[in-house]
């Protein structure tokens, strides 16, 4: 099974920490939906199976209207192959939540909404130059569950300033609303965004790895004791709620990367997208892909491996790596891995290795330990 992500690169205003490509000016949106559209027919022998997928992201997508999101859908079903029950997600500002616009998306092929509420309290928000405040966070869920059962929302933690308490109350809502999914993630300071310059001018207090760590500790604690499986490092759903998407990543399916700075993967390949509306237009408008690849080499593809699996439940399989890549990758991951075995951060369990409790937090860390530059 394949998966589809559409970058939508629109976004009302610049949140503070973003440096994901997109624009605050919708002046050229509808042509921009005209090339995405344009790109979808130009690659449409490039996946070998059906999709499964179809993830729209951003920026913001709940800045498309009815009519641009069936223009799509119009375009993927002429030219693709897709299941017969196929995830459909939008990401979605609260702000973007209207019950006239929930309507609309629910007679859509839309089954799954990510919403990015970031944080239910007004000092977070604003930090963050949110566009939403506080009371739409919590009313865009209220209003959403009215019209899909499968939703998801985001949660920063690590947020300089942000107590302890303020930081479970952001979880216990979430969980008392009934939300079966969350991704959940650690404020990071990105160069060139506004809040790397705010810090750098003590505006804003630096960014603290031990509450970030504390944080995530309470989250990890907060969401098992309300019955969500943590899947992946930074997701937690509950039976049933899984993102399809997300887990196709995590576990190397592939993917087509549509839209100006959207990635993409397919056998051994990763190509990505120039990040710059106009030149991308203009580019599919002559029938050129505006894109760079790269193949990569067995040893980026073990070390893409590692660091991808060791992110999940269900771990690096040792059975898998031999497979793919050799006796002699498996040898090496497990000689790298002893000390974190010593030290009760990685762990074997049925033929996989994986990150225990202890360790969770530090996996891309160790990941990294177990990575190889040179190995033929």
């Amino acid at each position: 099974m394949s998966s589809i992500y559409i970058h939508i690169p629109f976004c009302k205003q610049a949140c503070h920490y973003c440096d994901f490509h997109f624009s605050t000016s919708l002046k050229h949106k509808s042509e921009l939906v005209d090339a995405i559209c344009k790109e979808l027919e130009m690659r449409k022998n490039h996946l070998p199976d059906e999709i499964q997928n179809i993830y729209f992201g951003g920026g913001t997508p709940s800045l498309l209207s009815f009519e641009e999101l069936e223009q799509i859908f119009e375009t993927i079903d002429k030219h693709y192959q897709v299941s017969e029950k196929p995830e459909i997600t939008l990401e979605a500002n609260p702000d973007d939540l209207s019950e006239d616009y929930l309507k609309k998306l629910s007679k859509t092929r839309i089954n799954r909404l990510s919403i990015g509420v970031q944080s239910f309290f007004q000092e977070d928000l604003k930090l963050m130059n949110r566009a939403h405040n506080a009371e739409e966070a919590e009313q865009s869920i209220l209003m959403a569950q009215r019209y899909f059962d499968n939703i998801s929302i985001d949660l920063i933690y690590g947020i300089p300033k942000m107590s302890e308490m303020r930081w479970t109350q952001n979880i216990e809502k979430t969980i008392a609303l009934g939300v079966p999914h969350i991704s959940s993630y650690a404020l990071t300071v990105e160069p060139n965004t506004a809040l790397k310059y705010f810090i750098d001018k003590a505006v804003i207090p630096p960014i603290d790895d031990d509450l970030a760590k504390l944080h995530y500790d309470i989250l990890l604690q907060k969401t098992a004791e309300a019955g969500f499986d943590n899947y992946e490092f930074s997701n937690f759903g509950k039976s049933g709620y899984f993102s399809q998407n997300n887990t196709a990543y995590w576990t190397g399916k592939f993917y087509l990367g549509i839209g100006p700075s959207a990635h993409g993967f397919i056998e051994n390949t990763r190509s990505w997208n120039v990040n710059h509306n106009i030149k991308y237009i203009k580019a599919i408008n002559t029938g050129e892909l505006p894109q760079n690849t790269e193949v990569l080499s067995k040893t980026d593809a073990y070390n893409e491996y590692v660091m991808t699996r060791l992110r999940t439940k269900w771990g690096a399989n040792l059975l898998e790596i031999e497979d793919k890549f050799g006796l002699n990758f498996k040898t090496y991951l497990l000689q790298q891995a002893e000390p974190h075995f010593q030290n009760g951060l990685l762990e074997v369990n049925e033929n996989s290795v994986k990150v225990t409790k202890t360790g969770k937090f530090l996996t891309d860390g160790i990941a990294a330990d177990l990575f190889k530059l040179n190995l033929k």
